[in-house]
């Protein structure tokens, strides 16, 4: 019913989704990623009227099929266990579609993400609103377009919180001037969400596959050092070659060491 990182069945997509089984991947390797948990993308459809769903879905009630998904009782027993399992305290809880973050697609951003997630409750109710956000008008719209409206296999991923000094995303190209023998990295202090949503304005660093910085354009104080920075080119070199794709990838270092949260394909090359 519950998939960890460490369990060989968590880096199957159709299980996992993107984000769940690319974080087992990241796992597996030994690669440093704070641990979690997968709830299994089918686990909404045995939990839900799936043919009422559909039929909301084929009429386009957004609103319809998010309010009976709300309604939806989550396998609250197992959650709780492993939630409690990896020490309770702040989570974050995202979801994870099964379709998401191919070459050709991405579907980051389409589906819901909660950080700082605690408490037994609280939990249960978030993997319910990452379902729920898998129904949005927006999610529906793209997935008419990229996917299918009848699939209903969303996992939700349940990862340890961390509290990061600095963090930030890599991409191991440089996807705006389409060129390979270059990486970009970008760092705030503090929560890399910041990044992500675009709330800050984060450090720009354009470096060579050997971490020697070409460009830069500094905020206010440099957030990275130059060996933090050559240990995330490492990283992100090993992510492209593991995955034998140009990766996007979230990052953060708390105590000193560098986590790997997220990694998925490029799509604008």
């Amino acid at each position: 019913m519950i998939l960890w990182f460490t369990d060989e069945a968590c880096r199957d997509v159709r299980l996992a989704g993107g984000k769940g089984a690319s974080l087992a991947a990241m796992t597996a390797e030994g690669l440093p990623v704070p641990p979690g948990f997968v709830i299994p993308a089918y686990m909404l459809e045995q939990s839900v009227d799936a043919e009422q769903l559909r039929e909301l879905v084929l009429v386009h009630d957004y609103s319809g099929a998010q309010v009976l998904v709300r309604q939806t009782e989550p396998p609250r027993e197992a959650i709780i266990g492993c939630y409690e399992r990896l020490g309770g305290g702040k989570v974050a809880v995202r979801s994870s579609a099964c379709a998401e973050d191919s070459e050709t697609a991405s579907y980051a951003g389409q589906q819901e993400t909660y950080l700082n997630v605690s408490g037994d409750d609280e939990v249960c109710a978030r993997v319910v609103d990452c379902w729920a956000s898998f129904f949005s008008e927006r999610a529906l719209f793209y997935r008419f377009r990229k996917g299918s409206l009848m699939d209903l296999g969303i996992a939700v991923v349940v990862q340890k919180m961390l509290d990061p000094v600095k963090s930030g995303v890599i991409f191991t190209v440089d996807p705006v001037n389409r060129r390979r023998d270059r990486m970009i990295i970008e760092a705030v202090f503090g929560l890399g969400e910041q990044v992500v949503s675009g709330t800050v304005t984060p450090d720009h660093y354009v470096v060579d596959h050997s971490g020697n910085i070409k460009r830069e354009h500094i905020i206010n104080r440099r957030v990275l050092e130059p060996e933090e920075m050559r240990q995330l080119v490492a990283l992100g070199s090993k992510l492209a070659t593991h995955f034998g794709a140009p990766q996007d990838i979230e990052w953060a270092i708390a105590e000193g060491k560098i986590y790997l949260l997220q990694s998925r394909p490029v799509t604008t090359l």
